[in-house]
């Protein structure tokens, strides 16, 4: 059975950050209503209407998720890195003869322009998706591991019975991850390679290597 392993986005293969710290304070400058970009971009993960909800009346929320995602193109992407050990990493599943994807929350077509911006290049790319939702992409491609850096990737990655790796990049600390029952947990990206090595040798023993 080929090897498929499924990555979150923001926080896990891209520092999104600058691109929606600055669509917040645009969207802020279009509506006239204050938005405390810097604590957003702390609590990444969970949907944008998750976060709108706390600066928007719950009426408007859907009109301006819809102007959000409007602007993000010319504002979020340019300014958004890939994180370290992102390339790294998917090349190494691609080298192990096994296919990527991309499960994210985020609006499918701002994932795949980030994606193709850094030249990242998964098999699959499916947005739109939040915590145990993402189980329904991955059991579909038959993710064997996924990789994230929110506790809702952990239960998305349980969902789905599959291995979860978490990466401690983003708002969830390692205890954070390890008290939401991921099972293997890495400072980074840059750890993945190794880790997928050691998972390839001997998958029953891969936890033991975080």
């Amino acid at each position: 059975m080929t090897l498929t392993v499924g990555f979150d986005l923001d926080m896990t293969l891209i520092d999104s950050r600058p691109g929606i710290r600055a669509c917040y304070l645009a969207l802020s400058e279009r509506t006239g209503t204050y938005i405390d970009a810097e604590l957003a971009v702390t609590r990444l993960g969970p949907p944008l209407a998750d976060e709108l909800v706390n600066w928007f009346p719950a009426e408007h929320v859907a009109e301006m998720a819809d102007l959000y995602r409007e602007m993000y193109p010319t504002t979020a992407i340019t300014t958004t890195p890939a994180m370290a050990g992102a390339r790294q990493a998917m090349e190494a599943v691609r080298a192990a003869g096994g296919r990527t994807m991309v499960v994210t929350a985020k609006y499918e077509p701002n994932a795949k322009l980030h994606l193709a911006h850094l030249g990242l290049e998964p098999d699959v790319v499916v947005g739109d998706l939040w915590a145990e939702q993402k189980a329904r992409a991955l059991r579909e491609h038959g993710a064997r591991v996924y990789v994230g850096d929110h506790v809702g990737d952990v239960r998305g990655a349980r969902t789905a019975g599959a291995l979860s790796v978490a990466v401690a990049t983003g708002p969830c600390d390692g205890d954070e991850l390890r008290a939401a029952g991921a099972d293997v947990v890495l400072d980074d990206l840059a750890a993945f390679p190794a880790w997928l090595a050691g998972y390839r040798e001997a998958p029953g023993a891969a936890a033991s290597l975080a």
